[in-house]
């Protein structure tokens, strides 16, 4: 793997001494409230990374609404980082060693220019998204028009921030606990290549823990070793992320969840884990409540072996024929991306964006393990177990809500 800097060497650091990094999603309005979660991460303990969760206006390029928020005192689910003053920003940011504690922005826009050129002004150069994973179950804006701003956004960053550039893919969690994991891991893997097309050097592949530990497992080792044979002259790392269906409404629950899911990335191999906290289910997180999910998700992992390779999974096999296939289409990513969801080589399940063909549907084990009920027009191989039934609305309920019921009844 290349040498890294910045975002990549922090992480590569804390891998060389068996540290997961650990990271929250928390976004707050005001620049002093943003600032004190700041704080409290950077104080935690463990190995950790900071976020700043922008704003629902700010996620859909509504900046002048944000500003008018900004100066009602209207409540924001996010920091308006575009439609803050610099004065504001700076107050944010003023004295923070960002390479001793690196801050990543989090959006969820399929239109990111505004964000990353805000972000560049105030030193901020780490955040993540994708062309196809902030468009199709977000927005309403055209694929082919969130590939082009996407493209514009990667050279933007890459100009303005050189090697320090970081860019982490949403591919991996797009409708996480409704997707089987080979299609998960082939958008990983295809929106970094679409990064690197653009200019960006340093990814992060993505990957949302589902509902059966071992095929979790496998596709983590499976997007691992993908990764190598299609990033190999990139900084790349994998970071997963804690459930992101429904939660479990108990505390012990919660914290079962929390911890297995550490235990998870601790074992496949990752570098770092996106967090939730115990009261998912109930409401918003406190900043405490945000730093005690950090600690414990870092004491999980502490000491936790790691699981023997796999080389041949039923993972690896979907994804690898979906990346082929993809690749295939045209002379680029961004337009091979766009021939597949218009063909339906690539089409995710249950989302109803105009661009998606929404002709394949998923089922659920009775261990947990999410397999294809219909495949539409998608090349996968044939699977080790046949197609099954997808079912009406009270089997999909059953799906989201597997894990609650899982940690909820211990």
């Amino acid at each position: 793997m290349p040498r890294t800097s910045g975002f990549g060497a922090y992480v590569a650091g804390a891998g060389a001494r068996d540290e997961l990094v650990v990271q929250s999603r928390m976004g707050f309005a005001s620049p002093e409230a943003m600032r004190a979660g700041l704080d409290a991460v950077r104080d935690a303990g463990p190995r950790v990374v900071g976020t700043i969760t922008l704003d629902s206006f700010t996620r859909t390029g509504q900046f002048l609404r944000a500003g008018r928020a900004i100066a009602s005192g209207e409540s924001l689910n996010g920091y308006p980082l575009v439609s803050h003053s610099a004065a504001n920003n700076s107050l944010l940011l003023r004295g923070m060693d960002l390479d001793a504690f690196p801050v990543q922005v989090r959006h969820g826009s399929p239109e990111p220019q505004e964000i990353f050129r805000t972000m560049l002004r105030y030193g901020l150069t780490v955040s993540e998204g994708g062309p196809v994973s902030y468009c199709l179950p977000y927005s309403r804006v055209p694929l082919r028009r969130s590939i082009d701003a996407w493209a514009e956004g990667c050279r933007i960053l890459a100009d303005g921030a050189r090697d320090a550039a970081h860019l982490e893919t949403f591919g991996g969690c797009m409708l996480g606990q409704l997707c089987p994991p080979g299609l998960l891991v082939a958008l990983s893997v295809l929106e970094c290549l679409f990064f690197a097309e653009h200019g960006i050097r340093s990814v992060s592949l993505s990957y949302a823990q589902q509902t059966n530990p071992q095929q979790d497992r496998d596709a983590i080792l499976a997007l691992r070793a993908l990764a190598g044979k299609h990033l190999g002259d990139l900084d790349w790392h994998v970071v997963l992320y804690t459930f992101m269906g429904v939660y479990p409404k108990s505390t012990d629950g919660a914290t079962a969840l929390l911890r297995e899911s550490a235990a998870l990335a601790a074992s496949s191999g990752c570098e770092r884990l996106i967090v939730k906290t115990t009261v998912e289910s109930q409401r918003i997180p406190t900043i405490a409540e945000n730093v005690a999910a950090l600690r414990i998700a870092a004491a999980a992992a502490y000491g936790v072996p790691r699981s023997a390779h796999r080389e041949r999974s039923e993972v690896l096999r979907e994804a690898s024929a979906l990346i082929d296939a993809t690749l295939s289409l045209k002379a680029t990513v961004g337009d091979s991306l766009h021939e597949a969801f218009r063909r339906g080589i690539l089409d995710v399940p249950y989302c109803l964006h105009q661009d998606n063909r929404n002709r394949t549907r998923t089922s659920i084990d009775d261990d947990g393990s999410l397999r294809w009920a219909s495949r539409g027009d998608m090349p996968l191989p044939v699977q080790s177990a046949p197609e099954q039934p997808a079912g009406a609305a009270d089997r999909l309920l059953q799906m989201l809500s597997y894990n609650q019921h899982r940690f909820d009844a211990r």
